[in-house]
């Protein structure tokens, strides 16, 4: 059946329309992602892209700035990623800025935000390699928190094992809480050990004080603080060790003058130990009496005798003269 005017004006409507807009959405995609402006290349290198995917946003500083380009994987540690930055934006973007791989939301799309650097860097140029900082992915922080929840099971279960154990009156802390009679005696305790810290706090009060008191001269202390006192005492001490050092010389002629007597060697040996020698000292001393006293008798006879008398009487009137004056 032959179509009617209206019917292929209708189509080719359809048509147009339809191609029109085909080149809007490409239009709107490719700018999105930058396939029809001025954009240049930036890389950045990781060890892990999470799931990254070409086409993915690249935002800087929160802001659309380009697409994932390329995904190149390097080795099994390194994989370079490609990135197609705006050229309105690239500007900006310095020598020192961070590149890091995150999720777009909660659950959306992975994308790369790239954080600005703290420094006074330049910009960047075409091509460059900026660092990249990997971050914590969804299944460690799963592994995390599974090991954080089994760690806090277990500290409750001992908690509420401790707990128990004080309730029922054991343990330390236990009986510190049942027993009254402990806890009576620690407060005694506690008590004796305040009045024990007030007087040693005292005690220490009236040692400074005497410390202090140290420093006055009307002291034993004060006064040998004293240069002419000092020099006084050294002077002294040093009197002593000369009269120390004669006494011992003097004491070692003792003992060698009693050695000498020991050993049979000078008079007082004969003195003390020949009693034939004593024997004629005590005659001696005794004849040395009778002698003396027939000298008197003698003297005597000799003051009554008519001759000497006038001599002596001069003699005794002389004496009584020397008296008187």
């Amino acid at each position: 059946m032959e179509k009617t005017t209206s019917q292929k004006i209708r189509l080719g409507l359809f048509v147009i329309s339809g191609l029109f807009i085909f080149v809007i959405a490409v239009y709107f995609i490719g700018d999105k992602q930058k396939m029809f402006g001025q954009t240049n290349h930036l890389k950045a290198v990781f060890n892990n892209v999470s799931g990254l995917q070409l086409g993915n946003n690249v935002r800087y500083s929160g802001i659309n700035a380009g697409t994932v380009r390329g995904i190149n994987m390097v080795n099994d540690t390194v994989i370079e990623v490609d990135m197609l930055i705006d050229k309105t934006i690239f500007n900006h973007i310095k020598k020192d800025a961070v590149a890091i791989i995150g999720s777009d939301g909660l659950v959306g799309n992975m994308i790369i935000n790239i954080i600005p650097g703290k420094g006074t860097k330049p910009s960047v140029d075409p091509g460059d390699e900026i660092k990249s900082l990997s971050r914590v992915r969804t299944d460690e922080m799963l592994n995390t928190l599974g090991i954080t929840n089994k760690n806090a099971a277990n500290l409750t279960a001992n908690l509420l094992k401790i707990t128990k154990e004080i309730t029922d009156g054991k343990g330390t802390v236990g009986l510190l809480i049942k027993d009254s009679i402990l806890a009576n005696d620690l407060r005694e305790t506690m008590h004796y050990l305040k009045l024990t810290g007030k007087s040693t706090s005292e005690s220490v009060t009236k040692l400074n004080r005497i410390i202090g008191s140290l420093e006055n001269k009307n002291n034993v202390i004060g006064v040998l603080r004293d240069t002419a006192v000092a020099n006084n005492i050294k002077t002294i001490v040093h009197n002593l060790d000369k009269s120390s050092s004669a006494i011992d010389t003097v004491v070692g002629n003792l003992n060698s003058t009693i050695v000498n007597i020991k050993q049979g060697k000078g008079a007082l040996n004969y003195l003390s130990n020949d009693p034939r020698l004593v024997q004629k000292i005590d005659s001696t001393m005794t004849n040395i009496k009778e002698a003396s006293s027939r000298l008197n008798e003698n003297m005597e006879a000799l003051k009554h005798n008519f001759l000497f008398r006038g001599y002596f009487k001069k003699q005794e009137k002389a004496k009584l003269k020397e008296q008187q004056k």
